[in-house]
């Protein structure tokens, strides 16, 4: 556990200081575009922070690999499995984040950016990090195991959906690092406890992976939670995005027989886990590609619709709705895991998916306004000092002229007059009009 710990923390303190040099970097580049219609902050602020966590990704990983007992169990991987993570996800991390660091900068088309996440996925393929099986418990038929084709395939479109759902949650401050730092977290979780179980011990590649990513994901936070300084962009969601679709093609151990003896919900968490953890995503993800379709736009069209954007729209700040969007996911992807560590059946999971909606929907739903049609102003108005919005989100209202300055200005069509004191002399203007 401690070597998880120093992971996490190295990975954490590297992005941390290297955040401040990015934004310098991202200011000279000019990596910081103006403001549009859907954002919701009002200044530029640059962007390009993945930057910055890619090189806290690759100093915790060089690290997990120099340790002692993550080191010996990363090579003992490599020799069972024929996969190198180490490298695998150094040389696939390289790639996506030069995707998005050309997107954040120049900007790119869509396809062209769906094909660097294609080659980063295949890059994982190409080191043998992919998905072997897909478990299913003894009952329903067995584990069913993949052939190479096959293994490609699926792994690469794991890989690909991952990144994009990330992607597209990541549209207010702290968003996207906070879910994918609870994904981690629940993942790390659910590769201890499964190790457990095989008498395998604490050490496992899923953990070591998952506890880089905490790090990284922590270190950034401090800078880009609301009053964000820097914003990670395409080049850092992708990352991430990358980083957490290892986890779950690694989340499933060599030996499907491992398994068999684990109850129903234990032998799906690898299918169901990647579901519980993303499922924010995901929905987000879902509903932006019917709703622009159904409108006759591209998938990839920007607009305003995103879960984030209807909280803020019920009149939630943008630090509530970040929070709020916090406790779902950690809510359902705890519960899951829970699940698999207390053995119980696996129709308690829609009990699990309802318990969690009923949350989500208590959590957003508009705030008490008072009677009356207040709206969402009134309870602005009535907000208390320390519930802090940071800088204002939207345009400032225009600021009527005050009837009394206009009494005291001179008229225009004419000389002025003079002006009389509480004594009633004449007051001389210190600059008098010219004739």
């Amino acid at each position: 556990m401690r070597e998880y710990l120093f992971m996490a923390l190295i990975s954490a303190a590297v992005t941390y200081l290297l955040v401040p040099l990015v934004r310098r970097f991202a200011i000279r580049i000019g990596a910081m575009p103006e403001v549009r219609e859907r954002d919701v902050h009002t200044t530029p602020t640059p962007r390009l922070g993945g930057l910055a966590m890619y090189g806290g990704l690759v100093v915790g990983l060089l690290v997990a690999g120099a340790l002692t007992h993550t080191g010996g169990e990363l090579a003992a991987f490599k020799l069972e499995s024929k996969a190198d993570v180490v490298t695998a996800l150094i040389v696939a991390g390289a790639l996506i984040t030069v995707t998005g660091f050309l997107d954040d900068w120049w900007g790119m088309d869509a396809f062209i950016k769906l094909g660097g996440q294609i080659a980063a996925a295949g890059v994982l393929v190409f080191f043998d990090l992919r998905l072997l099986y897909i478990p299913l418990p003894r009952d329903w038929g067995g584990s069913i195991s993949l052939d190479p084709t096959l293994s490609t395939i699926i792994t690469i479109l794991v890989v690909v959906v991952t990144i994009n759902a990330v992607n597209f949650v990541d549209g207010l401050d702290g968003l996207a690092a906070g879910i994918v730092c609870i994904a981690a977290m629940a993942t790390w979780a659910y590769s201890i406890f499964l190790a457990q179980s095989m008498a395998a011990g604490n050490i496992t590649p899923t953990a070591a992976i998952a506890a880089v990513l905490i790090g990284t994901c922590l270190g950034f936070l401090p800078h880009n939670f609301h009053p964000a300084k820097i914003f990670m962009g395409d080049t850092g969601a992708m990352l991430i995005g990358l980083v957490l679709a290892s986890c779950i093609v690694t989340v499933t151990p060599l030996d499907p027989a491992a398994i068999d003896d684990m109850n129903k919900v234990g032998v799906l968490v690898p299918i169901l886990l990647p579901g519980a953890v993303l499922i924010l995503p995901l929905v987000d993800l879902i509903t932006a590609v019917v709703r622009r379709t159904s409108q006759g736009l591209s998938p990839f069209s920007p607009d305003r619709g995103h879960l984030h954007h209807r909280l803020l729209d019920f009149g939630h700040s943008m630090r509530r709705s970040v929070l709020i969007m916090y406790a779902w996911a950690f809510l359902f992807a705890f519960g899951v895991v829970l699940m698999s560590r207390v053995g119980v059946p696996v129709l308690l999971f829609p009990v699990v998916i309802v318990l969690a909606l009923a949350v989500l929907v208590l959590m957003a739903a508009p705030r008490w306004r008072g009677r009356g049609s207040g709206g969402s102003h009134s309870a602005r108005r009535g907000k208390q000092p320390d519930d802090d919005d940071g800088p204002p989100t939207g345009p400032m209202p225009p600021v009527p002229p005050d009837p009394q300055v206009g009494r005291q200005m001179p008229r225009a069509d004419g000389p002025p007059r003079e002006r009389a004191s509480a004594d009633g002399k004449p007051v001389i203007p210190a600059f008098p009009s010219r004739p």
